[in-house]
């Protein structure tokens, strides 16, 4: 199996084949599904027939990919143009979907963003909208789909963390703890809810050739350069994982041996590290 496919996963949990293929038919929304990693999960899941809800807050772009994904796979692809760092925004796209009796089979919580910089030196403003999406709109996301999911003992929830969760990072100060929320959540909920029938997976990606720099504010250094990953394989990784029940997945092979790292080296040199490598 390539690493950029997953049309050959065996053991997905539920299935009635043993086979990704058993996911047809299921409806699966993609948040932050206008760029990126979003891209993506949306293409892959496509192709394996899943229908889709796609939700972000830029609308062309997301009505140029469902209207390409119809095209290319004859599925049902709703868009749904939303702020999702808005307060309230979980609640109003869960409505929005029961009111339509959309029924969500595969949450793939991809939304997010970074800052770089220091902490005292980026607006509060900027930290707390980054938080609220990263955070407070994953939880509720999750709350609210997993609720139902639990109902009828069958769901996936898929939560996009990062490789800098297993770490403090000068410069990614508040970025790097959102994400090391985001991955406890994950593995706790894996446990949690599997006694209901829901897979939860996190996914940690490293560096990865999207937006996420230029949002950021960031320039990759040659390090991170060197490091960087395509966000194909990344999304592949992610869903894989996920059909094959797993709690979290790192995604590449050098990215597995710098979170492995952590575990033999003191904080103190982590944060040194991270620092070097991500810093101005």
């Amino acid at each position: 199996m390539s690493k950029e496919s997953i049309s050959s996963v065996t053991g997905a949990p539920g299935a009635t084949d043993g086979t990704i293929n058993s996911l047809a038919g299921k409806r699966a929304l993609i948040t932050g599904a206008s760029s990126g990693l979003g891209l993506e999960f949306a293409d892959l899941l496509a192709a394996q027939k899943v229908n889709l809800v796609l939700a972000a807050r830029r609308l062309e772009p997301m009505e140029r990919l469902a209207s390409d994904l119809r095209r290319k796979y004859g599925l049902d692809v709703l868009v749904e143009a939303i702020d999702l760092a808005s307060p309230g925004a979980p609640s109003r796209l869960k409505s929005s979907l029961d009111a339509r009796s959309v029924t969500i089979d595969i949450l793939v919580n991809n939304a997010g963003y970074g800052l770089h910089g220091d902490f005292l030196e980026t607006p509060i403003e900027r930290t707390a909208n980054m938080t609220q999406l990263n955070i407070t709109t994953l939880t509720e996301l999750t709350y609210l789909f997993g609720r139902d999911m639990a109902t009828r003992r069958s769901g996936h929830i898929l939560l996009v963390a990062s490789l800098l969760a297993f770490q403090a990072v000068p410069s990614y100060a508040a970025y790097a703890a959102t994400k090391a929320y985001v991955l406890a959540l994950g593995e706790a909920l894996h446990d949690e809810l599997r006694l209901h029938g829901v897979v939860v997976t996190s996914l940690c990606p490293g560096h990865t050739a999207t937006e996420f720099d230029a949002t950021a504010g960031a320039t990759a250094s040659p390090l991170l350069r060197l490091l960087t990953m395509k966000p194909r394989p990344v999304a592949a990784s992610g869903i894989r994982a996920l059909l094959q029940g797993k709690a979290m997945v790192v995604a590449g092979l050098s990215n597995k041996m710098a979170a492995f790292s952590n575990r033999l080296t003191p904080r103190s040199m982590q944060r040194a590290t991270m620092r070097r490598i991500m810093g101005p």
